[in-house]
């Protein structure tokens, strides 16, 4: 949407209100953590312009005829050089089963084309092992023979650290595996009890016996539009540095998704982020079509919302942001139809609102793992949330939110400013009730004029001054203000005391009048002014 008069442009080339570009599709691991059990399962995303899919691995068969693809029966013939050829790892002393966390290459296990990393042991030799411990499932594999016959069921949810390979890292934040290290794998190469020294013939699949493959199938699919992404843990409210949530309109989550560096977990947030950014601009054309030119949708979005005071234990909740027309709206889900704007938790007039960003220093949106409490530094805000700005509403009342990313601050404080200076230029004018003294008087902001005090009731003016001559003001806090003017041919500085029912009301209107009257002047002033654009470009 294009500005009338000399307003700064909506969102230039550059600028941050754009730095958001779709990302379109994107593939990726990760890891799905588990509130329940604590443990964190290997996933992978597939992320489209419109869906975000979440895909587990899985063994199916994909010839041959089987009564069970889970439940596979598999014998091996143990090899002089390399013994079964596997590792396992867990056990029911460690409250998981015991699976097959490494397959070594051209051995045993492999050659079967039966058996792969993540196969839960059911039975060996026909001895069910769901609750044997590590050490009775060892002995029982060392000492079966020559010929082993296991029965397996791949584990689609085992956690992360059970399919790790001897030596491997762990993620770096993985949540809730109560260890540093993946539990201890013993690896099954010996020959065991073996009677028998000459070389055992290789295993291999019999012609006629169903042929298996390891893939991802999908398992979740959540659409984006007007779906919210989160860091924040929803019974902690903390900032993870590496995980987010996305939810769905629908309320279909994706759950905790844990990443093994920040900077990753923040590759995949902005991309997300900005395929659901892309499907809301594309949703505001679409309404702001039946929306009349003064009554347009200029930016919505999803934000947390501090509730209750200033406490340790601070509480967020999401809300749905809007700016449209001359109004600013607060929702707790979208609006998806007409009707739906008159349902608002909360409607403000914008040229009554105060729009201000908490100061922060952050160098990018990755943050350190060892230190979340970098960022915003204002006590009103919480140390855990690095992206707040308040909305500053009538008789002294306030909104503090957060977003997950400076460019969507940026972007909320462009808005803002934009919104509100088009409000300013459509009104004109704006006239408030007070008195002073015992007399009922009228006080008008106005663009063109500045500032007009006049009777109600002979409608006289008793004093007009223009923008550039306020030089400060004071207020007591509650209902009056101090205005002090300079006269024009005297040089001398008048003082003007008024009261009003709502005086914050007032002042935030002053302030809309003032920094719009300096926009249509100087917009690149207002523009150097700005603290999430300072940041961005920085960036």
């Amino acid at each position: 949407m294009s500005a009338e008069g000399p307003f700064p442009p909506a969102a230039p080339r550059g600028r941050p209100g754009r730095l958001l570009v779709p990302a379109r599709t994107k593939t990726g691991t990760a890891l799905l953590h588990d509130e329940g059990s604590g443990h964190a399962y290997d996933i992978r995303l597939k992320l489209t312009k419109e869906v975000l899919t979440i895909q587990k691995q899985d063994v199916i068969c994909v010839s041959g005829s089987s009564h069970s693809a889970n439940h596979r029966t598999v014998t091996l013939r143990r090899q002089p050089v390399g013994g079964l050829g596997l590792s396992i790892k867990g056990g029911v002393e460690h409250g998981v089963p015991v699976v097959i966390s490494k397959i070594l290459k051209d051995h045993a296990a492999h050659q079967t084309g039966m058996l792969f990393v993540g196969d839960a042991l059911l039975q060996v030799n026909g001895i069910n092992v769901e609750n044997a411990t590590h050490e009775e499932v060892v002995h029982l594999l060392r000492n079966a023979g020559d010929e082993v016959t296991v029965t397996v069921e791949y584990l689609r949810e085992a956690p992360s650290f059970l399919k790790l390979p001897l030596g491997s890292p762990g993620p770096s934040s993985e949540p809730g595996s109560g260890t540093s290290s993946p539990l201890f794998d013993s690896g099954l190469q010996l020959n065991g009890n073996s009677s028998n020294t000459a070389p055992s013939s290789p295993s291999s699949p019999v012609a006629d016996e169903p042929k298996y493959e390891k893939r991802w199938l999908d398992t979740v699919s959540l659409p984006l539009s007007m779906a919210r992404v989160s860091r924040c843990r929803a019974a902690a409210q903390k900032v993870r540095s590496s995980a987010f949530e996305v939810q769905a309109l629908d309320g279909a989550s994706s759950g905790s998704l844990w990443f093994y560096t920040a900077q990753e977990c923040t590759a995949w947030l902005r991309a997300v982020s900005a395929n659901i950014s892309d499907l809301t601009l594309q949703k505001m054309k679409m309404a702001n079509k039946c929306c009349s030119p003064c009554d347009q949708v200029l930016h919505v979005g999803w934000v947390s919302e501090r509730l209750g005071g200033a406490s340790s234990s601070q509480t967020f909740r999401s809300k749905f942001l809007a700016l449209k027309g001359s109004s600013f709206y607060v929702f707790t889900s979208p609006p998806v139809s007409t009707l739906d704007w008159v349902r608002a938790e909360k409607t403000y007039n914008l040229c009554e609102v105060l729009f201000k960003v908490h100061k922060f220093w952050l160098p990018d949106d990755c943050w350190a793992q060892t230190s979340l409490c970098l960022g915003l530094q204002d006590p009103t805000c919480g140390e855990h949330r690095p992206f707040c700005f308040s909305v500053l509403v009538g008789h002294g009342r306030s909104h503090v939110f957060s977003v997950e990313l400076g460019s969507e601050l940026a972007a909320w404080e462009l808005s803002f400013q934009r919104a509100t200076f088009l409000d300013v230029q459509r009104m004109g004018s704006k006239t408030y009730m007070c008195s002073w003294q015992g007399d009922t008087l009228c006080f008008t902001v106005d663009f063109a004029l500045g500032f007009t005090c006049f009777d109600s009731k002979t409608k006289n003016v008793l004093w007009r001054f223009k923008f550039s001559q306020l030089k400060g003001s004071s207020d007591d806090g509650k209902a009056r203000v101090k205005l002090l003017f300079q006269n024009l041919d005297t040089k001398q500085i008048e003082m003007k005391e008024l009261e009003f029912q709502d005086l914050t009301a007032v002042l935030h209107c002053i302030h809309s009048f003032l920094a719009a009257k300096v926009a249509s002047v100087d917009p690149v002033f207002i523009d150097s002014q700005s603290i999430a654009r300072k940041y961005m470009y920085s960036s």
